[in-house]
């Protein structure tokens, strides 16, 4: 039964529907409302064509209508949420409530085991160039002038590694002020202003100096040059006057005949470049137990801790007249102040220090002469060496003497033969200079 009036029903009565502004006082449950079939999927009937009307766009569902398949909300492919779940229709992107806001597939999280692999393996790429560089840069500024393959009828090797370490008194490239300032004369020619060898072994480093007016034989031996053979004369005469005569090679050979000890390498340096050394690393440290001055070095020093400067320590090396043992006291400030020198430069102030270490290898390295047999490895060694000459297992002395004649230095024969034995063997070193 119908109790609307004839011709009205719940399409034609416009907006005025039960909650919508409806007058009537009846409830919408109370009518009767007319059933409807919900359509199989797969008998899913054609969508009803829509009224007339404001456009809207609603994006289309897949599947039926039934409600395992229908979602009413709207899917645009943006998930709210951060984590690992999926929300319905999210793709790759996290629930809701994964705390966090991601659009399309999330952002991965940063790999931070490689990114430290690849910085490191690219810090060391870049250490082992500098280092190759650094090598060859300094490894094509040694002079190899030096050939002992000239020397003859050398003894035989000994364990350990032998060299000889000359400061010669070269003025090669020096102005006429630097000769002035340096108080090194102008003199012509070249010869050995201080002579060592350092024995580098595994009963730490000894350093022997040999004393330039030690009276020694010249032996037979081949010219540098010419490559003719002198015989021996049973001439005897200063050991730097070998140097003078036929330059490092009859020095060596000289040598190696009054000691009977083989040496390995030649090292040596003149005025200029062990000055400019000095100066690179910002001076040497020296602890002076008593003042003295000379003019013929320039020396002028107090007693007590300084900083020499490269012409301050040329003139400390040098000096020998303010002193009553001479040449013999010389030698041992020689050997004081090169294991000085190295034990300050091999520091990690230096060596770490590009400003500081390349100037210091530059002053030194232009001014070396070397043999040709002799690598940057060796001279490394050989600095070390030094350095550890004033440690725990290191000696230094000077060679052994028994005397002079004529204002020559006589070697002590006994202690020389017992030292050499000793450094041939490799052995600690008990022989005295006393």
């Amino acid at each position: 039964m119908n109790d609307w009036p004839e011709g009205r029903n719940d399409d034609n009565r416009g907006g005025n529907r039960y909650g919508q502004g409806s007058a009537s006082d009846r409830p919408e449950s109370a009518r009767a409302m007319p059933h409807v079939q919900r359509p199989v999927p797969s008998q899913q009937p054609a969508p009803p064509q829509r009224r007339p009307g404001p456009s809207r766009q609603v994006p289309q569902q897949s599947g039926g209508y039934d409600d395992a398949q229908y979602d009413s909300g709207y899917n645009t492919g943006q998930v709210y949420g951060g984590g690992n779940g999926g929300g319905r229709g999210g793709g790759q992107g996290g629930g809701p409530g994964d705390g966090g806001y991601v659009q399309g597939h999330p952002s991965a999280a940063p790999d931070w085991r490689r990114r430290i692999k690849i910085g490191a393996l690219a810090l060391v790429v870049v250490v082992l160039a500098v280092s190759l560089g650094t090598y060859f840069w300094a490894d094509s500024k040694l002079k190899r002038d030096v050939d002992l393959s000239k020397v003859i009828e050398r003894p035989k090797g000994g364990d350990g590694t032998n060299y000889l370490i000359v400061g010669s008194d070269s003025r090669k490239g020096m102005s006429d002020e630097a000769k002035k300032k340096l108080h090194t004369g102008s003199a012509e020619g070249q010869r050995t202003d201080s002579m060592m060898i350092l024995h580098d072994g595994g009963n730490g480093p000894t350093l022997v100096s040999l004393p330039r007016d030690s009276n020694v034989e010249i032996p037979s031996y081949k010219g540098s040059n010419s490559g003719k053979l002198y015989p021996a004369r049973g001439r005897f005469t200063k050991l730097n006057a070998a140097y003078a005569e036929d330059g490092p090679e009859l020095l060596v050979r000289t040598v190696e005949f009054n000691t009977g000890l083989h040496i390995d390498h030649y090292v040596e340096i003149g005025f200029g470049g062990f000055a400019k050394i000095v100066d690179a690393i910002g001076g040497v440290e020296l602890d002076i137990p008593k003042a003295f001055k000379d003019k013929n070095s320039g020396a002028d020093f107090k007693a007590g801790k300084q900083t020499l400067n490269g012409e301050q320590s040329l003139a400390f090396v040098r000096t020998r007249y303010a002193f009553a043992g001479s040449d013999l006291d010389r030698t041992k400030n020689q050997q004081k102040f090169l294991a000085a020198l190295a034990s300050q430069t091999a520091t990690p102030s230096t060596i770490l220090n590009p400003f500081k270490l390349y100037p210091t290898m530059g002053a030194g390295l232009d001014t070396l002469v070397v043999d040709k047999d002799m690598s940057l490895w060796s001279l490394g060694q050989m600095f070390f060496a030094m350095k550890g000459v004033t440690g725990g297992d290191g000696t230094s002395m000077n060679m052994p003497i028994s005397g002079s004649t004529g204002g020559n230095l006589v070697w002590d024969k006994a202690k020389v033969k017992q030292l050499v034995e000793q450094l041939n063997n490799d052995e600690k070193v008990t022989v005295s200079d006393k």
